[in-house]
């Protein structure tokens, strides 16, 4: 990991494309600007955590549904056949 020491209205370079400004500092709080192509996905890290977290939690209760259906299927027709 790179560490940087900013002040507030420096910039950063990340590769050719994306400019790091820091706006503003206030306490623990810093405030940053990041100018990059339209392509370049941007997301706070916990909110791309949350959403994975989000996925795996439906993922998870769509294989128990689907699981549910399947063995109810089964003895439904388990029943049947036993007739």
């Amino acid at each position: 990991m790179l560490v940087l020491t900013r002040k507030s209205g420096e910039t950063l370079l990340i590769g050719n494309d994306v400019e790091v400004v820091v706006l503003e500092v206030r306490g623990e709080q810093v405030k940053i600007g990041i100018r990059a192509p339209k392509d370049v996905r941007i997301l706070r890290k916990e909110v791309l955590e949350a959403i994975e977290e989000a996925n795996r939690s439906a993922a998870i209760a769509g294989n128990t549904d689907a699981l549910a259906r399947l063995v109810g299927g089964l003895a439904v027709s388990g029943k049947a056949e036993g007739k």
